[in-house]
Formats: C-alpha cells, structure tokens, sequence
C-alpha cells in the first residue's frame, strides 16, 4: 500500500510539472510566438510570460521580429550593351506581421532573394556597363522600391538595399585599366607639355628682359664712353692749343736771331746722322753762309717780329727780374756754344778736304743742309 501511494504521488508531480511545462511559455524580447490550436492559429504571444492552454494549444513559431542583414551570393547580371557582369547584393529587412510571414509565405527570406535577383536583372538590363558602375544608387532605389511593394503582403518590410561589388568579365577589366592608363598618361602628358610651354614662355619672357637690360646698358656705356672720349679729346685740344700758345709766345717773346738758329740746327744735325743709310757725312766750306742763309731767311718767316719796341708778353713766364738775369747767362752759353760748334765744323772741314776727292755735289748757301743720299 505504501509503495503504491509512492508511486501515485510521483507520477503526480510528474503530471503537474508536465501541465505547467505546457501552460507557460516565455517568449524573448523582439520576439513574437504563434500559438495554433489543433493545427489552426489561435493568438500570438508577446515578449515575456504567457499562459496556453496545455495539450490544445502549441506555440508553432518564434518570429524574430529585428531587422534582419541578408547578403546573397553574386548573381550573374547581363547589361544592356550585353557584357555580364556578376553581382552580389545585401538586403536589410524587418517582419512587421508575424502571422502573414508565417501563413502568407512558405520561406520569405529564399522569396526576397529570388526577388531581388529578378528585380536586378531587370533594373541592370536597362544600363550601360558604365552606367551599372557608376549608378549604384539609382539601382538601390530600384531594389528597394520595387522589393518593399511586393513584400509588404508577406507581412515583411524591405528596408534598405545595397550592391556589394560589381565585377565586370576579365578581358573587360583589362580594357578598362588599359583605358584608364592610356588616359592617365594622356593627362600626364598634357600636363607636361603645359608644364614645358610655361616654362618656355617664362625662359622666353626672362631672355627677352635680359636682351633688352644688356641692350640698354650697352646703349648707356656707349653713350658715356662717346661722352668720356669727346671730353677727353676737348681736354686734349684745349692743352695743346695752350701748349702751342705758350710755344709761341715764348718763342716772340724771346726774340730769336741767327746764332740761336744756328745752335738749334747744329743740335739736330746727329739725329740726322743716325739714319740707316748715312755712311759719310760732308761738311762744305761754306757752312758758315749756310748758317747765315738760313738765319737770315729764318728771320724773315712771318710771325717773328724784326723790329719791336720791347717784349710782348702774352703768357705769364715769370718775374722780369727772374728773366732778365736769366736771359743773360742763356745768351753767352748759347754763343760759346755756337762758337765751338763753328770750330769744330771749320776743323772737319779741313780734315775732308785733305781727304781723296769724291764726287759732292755743289750745295746751294740759299736752299739750306741737304739730307744724306741726295
């Protein structure tokens, strides 16, 4: 009898325990329970504790009722200028019926890929390659508009739809990146050449600045070496002329006659003789009326005064003290001087005549010294 009541009571609990095991049911946060009743939906249980009937109702579902990321594998996809391309999309999507997601479809979530591939192929066969590469917004618009109208019966809300990668075939690949380089090196080369023309206007510009400085200092150096030269050569006839008017002024001045002619023309008779071609040297009887002749016709030139009532002073030669002592002195040297050089031309004539004879030709008292050879 005890074993029995043992046994009554356990098999009770155990009944008990199995009643509340199939009463309670707890449902997570954002989740959402189905309840049917003999395979016929009853109620949904929100999130937290709730009570069923047991052994007549079943929870069937738990729908998560978050927003869901779905990323579907590439799809191939042709173009409108009939170039497949591959690509793969991600979808983000939310169930906001749970009873219509779980009796309206069988699998929605194989339904919206499905209906995204077809979707892309429709909105991508309308678009150029360039056009698919460059328009991912334009095709997620597309995506998404026509998805959230033809899920929203299934109790599913499409929210966003965006294209992972599109990947063109590989020969189409390598056409682009060979006309992306041949454009890169096009605009490189462009930009070189504008780089070289600045360049050369601005060499050009710095050359035309630089001919036309050295133009205009070699203008300005011309101008003042003309400027130096004329002042020079001014200068230079100012103290000539001044040199010429002392000279003669000295020369009326100092009133010269025959002895100092005589003087001057006996100093310049060794540098006559100091000529290549002088080998003898003749010195007539009559060199003392040469003198005289070429005093006397010396005297008449014009320009030296016969007569004058005293010295006619042009330019300052000094005190008259100074010249008059001076003078004096000059004089007697200049007759001594011409004195013995009379001696010495008397002695040299002598000595040629004692000499053979040659042939001399007669010289002329009035036509003055001959040169060596005539």
């Amino acid at each position: 009898m005890g074993t029995f009541l043992l046994v009554f009571f356990t098999v009770l609990v155990l009944f008990v325990v199995l009643v509340l095991a199939k009463t309670i049911r707890i449902i997570p946060q954002a989740r959402a329970g189905i309840v049917e009743r003999f395979g016929k939906y009853r109620a949904t249980l929100s999130p937290g504790l709730n009570m069923v009937t047991p052994f007549i109702d079943r929870v069937r579902y738990v729908i998560d009722m978050r927003e869901q990321v779905v990323s579907f594998p590439p799809a191939p996809v042709i173009t409108e200028d009939n170039l497949v391309v591959s690509i793969d999309t991600v979808i983000y999507f939310q169930v906001t019926n749970p009873v219509a997601a779980t009796y309206e479809i069988a699998n929605y979530i194989a339904a919206i890929e499905q209906l995204t591939m077809t979707t892309l192929r429709n909105v991508v066969g309308g678009m150029t390659l360039e056009q698919t590469l460059t328009s991912r917004e334009e095709i997620n618009r597309g995506l998404s508009g026509v998805l959230d109208e033809a899920t929203g019966r299934w109790g599913v809300r499409v929210g966003r739809v965006e294209i992972k990668s599109i990947d063109p075939p590989p020969s189409i690949k390598d056409a682009m990146e060979k006309q992306m380089r041949a454009d890169r090196e096009k605009r490189a080369v462009i930009l070189t050449a504008e780089g070289q023309r600045q360049s050369a206007i601005l060499s050009a510009e710095g050359n035309k600045q630089s001919a036309i400085l050295n133009a205009e200092g070699y203008r300005e150096s011309l101008i003042l070496n003309a400027q130096g030269e004329r002042e020079a050569a001014i200068l230079k006839a100012q103290g000539e002329g001044q040199a010429i008017l002392t000279v003669f002024q000295a020369i009326h001045d100092g009133q010269p006659d025959q002895s100092l002619l005589a003087y001057q023309y006996l100093q310049m008779m060794p540098k006559i003789a100091e000529g290549q071609a002088s080998k003898l040297w003749i010195v007539p009887s009559e060199f003392t009326k040469a003198l005289e002749g070429l005093g006397s016709t010396v005297n008449d030139i014009a320009g030296i005064p016969k007569e004058t009532d005293g010295p006619r002073v042009r330019v300052d030669m000094g005190s008259d003290e100074r010249i008059a002592v001076g003078g004096s002195a000059a004089l007697s040297s200049a007759h001594e001087s011409v004195a013995e050089a009379l001696r010495e031309a008397q002695a040299s004539a002598s000595d040629a005549s004692a000499a053979p004879a040659t042939d001399v030709p007669p010289v002329d008292p009035d036509a003055g010294p001959q040169p060596p050879g005539q």
